[in-house]
């Protein structure tokens, strides 16, 4: 039988050098990523964008569960705190839950396609790896266009100083509301000293086990697009020390372009793994 955990479950890799904190009753959120005991996640964490990642042109009805950016576009999907997650299995190092989205009216009067989502969270010597399987209902098919938003920071490294790795990809041109265009052109491999550039770009055609690395201060946090992210952005604002590797099953407003959608078969599914390693 599920069962819920109100209080967050902490994850402790077994050499205790990587711990995660996770939050089931708080839209599964992945509150803290420590190495060592330092803090490696700003306060915006690790949460799940679902259904869709990033922002979106469709218009919605005015809802609690809808947020919006500074354009009035619906942007991080629809499950931010959601306490509809269900704990199925938990140790000392891995957590799992499930979330049946179809058994909530609130939620399938935005996004009518009952399905289930499961997510399994484990903590290695080393890393933290996140799986995530999105289930069809039996009768219907299911858009696939989730993604994830961990924001990481250096503790005590300047951010002017921080080293950046992206893989090569398609870099996807981007419309004055930071949609697709339709148009994009491909980037090869690059390493850089972030200094002062700012990211919001969005990327499509990344490989399976493409790495994304921020380094700085002797240590290294890698982000591997393990298998079904096949899209990514990468954030780097002005204002905060902070960057984003953000693993996407689909770019930026798939649900309305159909770009690079993929839909799960109704009974079947769909799944997508991430890891991130610190050295």
């Amino acid at each position: 039988m599920l069962r819920t955990t109100p209080l967050p479950a902490n994850l402790r890799s077994p050499l205790g050098q990587l711990e995660a904190t996770y939050e089931p009753g708080n839209g599964m959120f992945g509150l803290s990523l420590r190495h060592r005991g330092d803090e490696l996640l700003a306060p915006g964490g690790i949460p799940l964008l679902h259904p869709w990642a990033n922002r979106l042109t469709r218009e919605l009805p005015d809802s609690p569960l809808v947020h919006r950016d500074d354009n009035g576009l619906p942007i991080h999907g629809l499950l931010a705190g959601s306490p509809h997650w269900r704990v199925f299995a938990s140790t000392q190092w891995a957590i799992g839950a499930e979330l049946d989205f179809g058994a909530h009216p609130d939620l399938l009067e935005l996004f009518p396609y009952p399905h289930r989502l499961v997510l399994r969270a484990h903590v290695g010597t080393r890393s933290l790896t996140v799986r995530t399987t999105l289930v069809a209902g039996p009768d219907e098919a299911v858009p696939v266009s989730f993604g994830y938003h961990p924001w990481f920071r250096l503790p005590r490294v300047p951010r002017a100083t921080w080293r950046v790795e992206l893989p090569a990809m398609e870099h996807l041109e981007l419309d004055e509301l930071s949609i697709p265009t339709g148009a994009s052109e491909f980037a090869s491999g690059d390493c850089f000293v972030l200094g002062s550039r700012v990211y919001d770009d969005g990327y499509a055609s990344v490989r399976r086990g493409a790495r994304f690395a921020l380094s700085g201060g002797g240590r290294r946090i890698t982000v591997r697009l393990d298998t079904g992210y096949p899209c990514a952005q990468v954030y780097a604002p002005a204002d905060q020390d902070v960057i984003c590797f953000e693993p996407m099953t689909a770019p930026t407003n798939a649900l309305v372009s159909g770009d690079g959608l993929t839909w799960a078969g109704p009974g079947s599914s769909y799944t997508a793994t991430f890891s991130i390693s610190v050295s």
